[in-house]
């Protein structure tokens, strides 16, 4: 451990998920859990369809208790599973530009919640979201003091597949630092227009998001930086491997889809059948592909970083980028604040 509490180590063998785990059923504030106050609670995965999560909404109101989800599957996934992630040797933007994902399933994102308004310090926006701008997309943006000097950005991506005001909460400590950010929401949640396919899209919309960062009024352009938890987490990898941002700082991401799709195969709305669809949501097959200062973070007690977590880390390293990964305090949900303000210090490091 150094001097701020961090924990270096790598190893484990397992991927997490947001806003999960196994604890007796419960009602509670999402809000509560989002800012931290019930760290080691959690909401049980949401199916494909609209049913609400445990005990509460993304708006932070309490909800009924829906009956009890099925357990994760545990038998092989039903799609084949390479060994080791296969290694691209060409570089994700120009994969993408070359990729569409093909949906066999069409809808919202798999977790239910109401239309989104405007938490307390936030301006609410819309922007253009994905690769052709073809979806309008709400989005909050915090400001701050008025400075006459450009400021840094910061992009932050939130966890699970729907956005709530405690994500805003979480965000605050980068208004309050100087910054300018925005929380983008993405297609298909809070019941906007667009289908969910699982990253691949929706890494599409955080990319149009930080595109409409950029033109915001006193946001320096050499300053801006991307983070994210969880789902977020995963996001801010695969965008930060397809255009440059001054730093990134990932929380709990996940860089194995198949993986991610082998426990949560409800939420699959791609052609599993074709090996090109996991690859292209897997940042460990493109980890030569980041395109900036990258620091990873996990808490220590929710799943450890996995070898495909080590193995992204090694062919990063390989083609020259600055990579780490690091443990902090904390929860899968508990450890957010805390790295919330790590990423901020990583942020100051690189120019901030």
């Amino acid at each position: 451990m150094n001097g701020r509490g961090l924990v270096r180590r790598a190893g484990g063998d397992s991927l997490d998920r947001p806003f999960i785990n196994t604890v007796p059923p419960m009602l509670f504030s999402r809000r509560l859990v989002l800012a931290g106050l019930l760290a080691g609670a959690a909401m049980p995965a949401a199916a494909a369809s609209v049913a609400p999560p445990e005990g509460a909404s993304a708006s932070g109101k309490a909800m009924p208790q829906p009956p009890a989800q099925a357990a994760r599957p545990v038998g092989p996934p039903p799609f084949p599973v390479p060994e080791e992630p296969p290694l691209e040797l060409q570089d994700y933007a120009e994969a993408r530009r070359q990729f569409r994902t093909h949906l066999l399933k069409f809808g919202p994102a798999p977790e239910a919640a109401p239309p989104l308004g405007t938490p307390a310090g936030a301006r609410k926006v819309l922007y253009r979201g994905g690769a052709a701008q073809e979806l309008e997309l709400i989005a909050w943006i915090g400001e701050g003091k008025p400075s006459r000097a450009p400021k840094p950005a910061v992009l932050f991506l939130h966890g699970g597949n729907a956005t709530g005001d405690g994500h805003w909460q979480l965000v605050m400590p980068y208004v309050e630092a100087g910054f300018i950010v925005m929380l983008p929401s993405f297609r298909g949640e809070n019941g906007q227009a667009g289908n969910y396919s699982g990253f691949y899209d929706e890494t599409s919309d955080a990319l149009a998001a930080a595109d409409y960062l950029l033109a915001q009024p006193g946001v320096d352009p050499g300053r801006l930086f991307i983070a994210g938890h969880s789902n977020g987490g995963t996001l801010a990898i695969l965008a930060a491997m397809t255009r440059r941002f001054r730093a990134a700082v990932p929380i709990s991401a996940g860089v194995d889809a198949w993986r991610y799709f082998g426990r949560y195969r409800e939420e699959i709305r791609f052609d599993r059948t074709d090996p090109r669809e996991f690859v292209m949501r897997s940042s460990v097959c493109f980890g030569r592909s980041l395109k900036c200062p990258t620091l990873l973070l996990r808490g220590t007690e929710e799943r450890p970083f996995d070898r495909n977590h080590q193995l992204m880390v090694d062919r990063a390293r390989s083609a020259g980028i600055s990579i780490d990964h690091s443990l902090l305090p904390g929860t899968h949900n508990g450890v957010v604040p805390g790295a919330v303000a790590e990423s901020i210090r990583f942020f100051r490091a690189h120019g901030a």
